[in-house]
């Protein structure tokens, strides 16, 4: 009930912005005090999909290994997004959580992964040079990812439910993703997608709590629990 009058509030005024904390620059403003973490539970939504991914130094990976064993916070993005509020704003918002996640002593039970939802051009090359040193910065991983081709992609974009607009060549075949709604998905350690952000419900206190709760779930569970 507590979550569910936050959101409601939230919501409510998120036509407002706030700029004094540099963690909500930008960001949707909060006229409510977040619960704290561990005072309420975060839905089992769905299990997160799995897919052969290709990671920035063009190995082959598969999505489920990175959303198991860890909290993750998983979106899809284009290396060439311009949209202030697009992708831009994601990975502002997940550097700053980051920070806060860090300095909180989280880093090494957390994980961040960003998929490209444009394969042509987004190669193991040009995710290499967009993630730059990002992954030396802390001890927090954040995994970059790419498909082989769209074809193979858009199964997984369907699995979670990630709304798209699709190209297509004169064959009808897909080759890249023109059109998206921002959502990042927080993934518990076992695979489950526990929550779903929109734009106006990117508040980082409140995602910062969400993960800490999991994190507190964790710690409470029976010994083997989570293996399951």
């Amino acid at each position: 009930m507590i979550r569910a009058v936050a959101i409601a509030l939230a919501l409510a005024t998120g036509a407002a912005w706030a700029a004094a904390d540099p963690m909500q620059a930008h960001a949707p403003s909060m006229q409510f005090v977040p619960p704290a973490p561990g005072t309420y539970q975060l839905q089992r939504i769905q299990r997160a999909p799995d897919a052969v991914l290709k990671d920035a130094r063009d190995r082959q990976r598969r999505l489920g290994t990175l959303t198991r064993g860890r909290v993750t916070l998983l979106t899809f993005f284009y290396t060439y997004c311009v949209d202030e509020w697009g992708c831009p704003f994601a990975y502002r918002t997940m550097v700053g959580l980051r920070e806060r996640l860090t300095e909180r002593g989280h880093a090494e039970r957390v994980r961040f992964v960003s998929i490209s939802f444009d394969p042509t051009n987004d190669t193991p090359e040009v995710l290499r040079r967009y993630s730059g040193n990002l992954k030396a910065e802390t001890g927090l991983a954040w995994e970059f990812l790419t498909a082989r081709n769209m074809a193979e992609l858009l199964p997984l974009l369907e699995d979670f439910g990630q709304d798209v607009s699709i190209e297509k060549d004169a064959k009808g075949q897909p080759t890249r993703t023109i059109n998206h709604m921002l959502k990042l998905f927080l993934i518990d350690r076992n695979g489950i997608v526990r929550e779903i952000y929109a734009l106006d419900y990117l508040h980082p206190a409140m995602m910062v709590n969400d993960i800490e709760t999991l994190l507190k779930e964790e710690d409470a569970a029976p010994i083997g629990a989570l293996r399951r």
